[in-house]
């Protein structure tokens, strides 16, 4: 399947104009350049493949809460590398777009993702991390409805990590993007400091986590296997069909992440 690719600044009159677009960022799968910090206890072929069954999973569901509220919201990826769309044929629900990201440094993509999106016609835009496939539907829910109501806000998604796995805007403000210490234990912290000196009201959804690394490889395989929700957890996680079952044909979590080392 060929997705649409939306042009920045091109609303085309249809779905597309007005409402929230649910977009995740995403990386083209491509082994060795996705998820990388998984090896080990995976190899850079599995990262590749478990980053294939995050993105199916964390898009069913955005494409479900979006189904359940017609008109009011749609799912988009905002992908990097240019070039490299073509990877993204057949793991995405047929209501998906692609759009192009662009800027080098983390916080000046997200923020031209906010851009670019909204100048598609959008009224708000949240953006979703690929790390996360199994955040409450409950979560996205919360997002399009305080982005619905009148007045600005951001909204935002905490990890437990200190990090964010949403934020959603209805302007494409830049302070919650400047002076973040990225990929750090307080990029959480230093966004509500900035948009709280913006004087922008904040709106905060449940925590959450993200897997980027064996350990919280581990807690995504109690969850999802063990039946152990997140300690943190105060809404039942998304079943994640795709990455459950790519787990279990992996093996049992003890033997999963007994792996010494990987290999490509």
């Amino acid at each position: 399947m060929v997705y649409t690719i939306l042009q920045p600044g091109r609303p085309d009159g249809l779905n597309r104009v007005g409402g929230c677009a649910l977009a995740v960022m995403a990386k083209a799968p491509r082994p060795g350049k996705v998820k990388t910090r998984l090896s080990p206890p995976l190899t850079l072929a599995q990262t590749a493949a478990l980053n294939i069954c995050f993105l199916m999973d964390t898009t069913e569901n955005i494409a479900a809460v979006c189904a359940q509220r017609p008109g009011s919201a749609a799912g988009l990826i905002s992908y990097t590398p240019v070039g490299d769309e073509g990877l993204f044929d057949g793991i995405l629900p047929a209501s998906f777009e692609l759009i192009a990201q662009r800027g080098d440094a983390f916080g000046e993509r997200l923020l031209a993702a906010a851009e670019d999106i909204l100048s598609c016609g959008f009224e708000s835009v949240c953006l979703i991390d690929s790390d996360s496939p199994t955040v409450p539907a409950e979560a996205f829910q919360q997002a399009i409805a305080e982005l619905a109501r009148p007045g600005d806000r951001i909204v935002l998604g905490p990890s437990d990590d200190g990090g964010y796995y949403l934020i959603g805007l209805k302007q494409a403000h830049p302070e919650p993007f400047e002076r973040i210490t990225w990929s750090t234990g307080v990029v959480f912290e230093e966004t509500c400091e900035r948009v709280r000196e913006a004087g922008i009201e904040l709106v905060l959804l449940p925590t959450w986590y993200d897997v980027d690394d064996a350990a919280t490889l581990e807690v995504l395989l109690g969850e999802l296997l063990g039946g152990t929700p997140p300690p943190f957890a105060s809404l039942s996680g998304y079943s994640a069909p795709h990455t459950r079952e790519f787990l279990i044909e992996l093996g049992s979590s003890d033997e999963l992440l007994a792996q010494p080392e990987a290999r490509s």
